[in-house]
């Protein structure tokens, strides 16, 4: 194997620019670190791959089952998340890294409540999860190997709960966007997370990003991981809507208006699909940015670790399998991504493949993953000026 020796220029076109400094040039040194970057594999390893793969996509699913994954995929999500709540969550230390859109580009020392464009203040949140430090907080689901899932749940069943600040929490079915009246539309800067299950992106993000015309929004398929963001003590109505819903519901209504969304965050939330549903996702998700606005997206590359540790019998289709608790999970290629993005209209701003080695060292074992970030924009109109420059 080999790594990239020289610096970030240097990196291959369609490459992951380096994450870090740690590359294997020694491979006596392997087992001194517990990663190593931009690992390049051998084409002995990615025919070994391809193999594996080809081995445990021979027996599928029957369709039966599958039918029944489908149909019950909120369950085996509910199950997920009242079985580990919010316990096996990490540091997710690459968040600010590598989509710095998600941080402030304010003054970090402004005063402590900042004014909104409608005159109103709010103060940011500046207390923290326990572990959050320089803007990483311990909020990352288990080695990766398990990802929130948006499918099938009619985001109506949202519960009217008080937050924390005694407040009732809107119901999404209750909202009015036709009179521009939304959670968040005074705010001049819009995030939504898709999959945020219990909050392992979005409570960092409004940590760190103290920008005072900043809202987020956070949904997920699983009733069960939007009540753990919302009964969380860092859930602020002001600042956060988190609802239900269901991506692959056409009918399933946003709290926002189209061309409303500055960015919208996929991570490890695109796979969870059924891979015949993810354009007609994509399309949708698109409509809702503002000229100008980007998807930030991060998933399972092919032949990543997880996809090769699947035995017989757990195939659905290529490349699309069931876990053993029932959830589901697509290993992309490059290519593919960039047919659903710009199928939607948007335009490549990133799409790279970032090949990690991973060490346990205390085992002596090496782990190759395999992940594919992605930043897609829509575009400006025709004639539209931005910094001097006609789109």
């Amino acid at each position: 194997m080999a790594a990239p020796s020289g610096p970030e220029e240097a990196a291959a076109p369609g490459r992951r620019q380096p994450f870090g400094s740690r590359f294997l040039t020694d491979p006596s040194r392997l087992f001194q670190h517990n990663a190593w970057d931009n690992v390049e594999w051998s084409e002995e390893q990615e025919a070994s791959a391809r193999n594996k793969v080809q081995e445990n996509s021979r027996q599928l699913v029957p369709q039966d089952k599958q039918d029944e994954y489908e149909l019950s995929a909120n369950e085996y999500w509910n199950d997920f998340y009242k079985i580990h709540e919010n316990g096996f969550f990490k540091d997710r230390h690459w968040l600010f890294t590598e989509f710095p859109e998600l941080a402030s580009n304010q003054n970090l020392s402004q005063p402590e409540a900042s004014a909104y464009k409608d005159g109103s203040t709010r103060k940011p949140i500046n207390t923290g999860l326990g572990s959050c430090e320089n803007g990483l907080c311990s909020l990352e689901t288990r080695t990766q190997e398990h990802h929130q899932l948006d499918l099938m749940k009619d985001s109506n069943n949202i519960i009217n709960r008080p937050d924390t600040d005694g407040e009732a929490i809107l119901k999404l079915g209750d909202l009015k966007l036709s009179d521009g009246d939304f959670p968040g539309s005074s705010a001049t800067y819009r995030i939504l997370e898709v999959g945020c299950g219990a909050g392992n992106t979005v409570f960092p993000i409004l940590q760190t990003n103290n920008d005072p015309g900043l809202f987020v929004y956070c949904c997920d398929f699983s009733n069960t991981a939007v009540d753990l963001v919302q009964t969380n003590a860092e859930y602020d109505s002001s600042r956060c809507f988190a609802f239900v819903h269901d991506l692959c519901k056409d009918q399933s209504p946003y709290p926002m208006p189209e061309e409303s969304l500055d960015i919208i965050i996929l991570i490890f939330v695109l796979s969870a699909l059924l891979p015949e549903k993810m354009q007609c996702v994509m399309n949708r998700l698109s409509r809702l940015l503002k000229p100008g606005g980007m998807i930030l997206l991060r998933d399972y590359g092919r032949y990543d670790l997880a996809q090769l540790r699947f035995k017989k019998g757990r195939c659905l289709s290529d490349n699309f399998y069931v876990r053993g608790d029932g959830t589901r999970v697509y290993f992309f290629t490059q290519d593919e991504l960039d047919a659903l993005f710009t199928t939607a209209g948007l335009e490549k701003v990133q799409n790279l493949v970032d090949r990690r080695l991973q060490v346990n060292r205390g085992k002596q074992v090496t782990m190759h993953r395999v992940w594919i970030q992605c930043k897609y924009r829509k575009p400006f109109p025709a004639g539209h000026k931005e910094n001097g420059h006609v789109h």
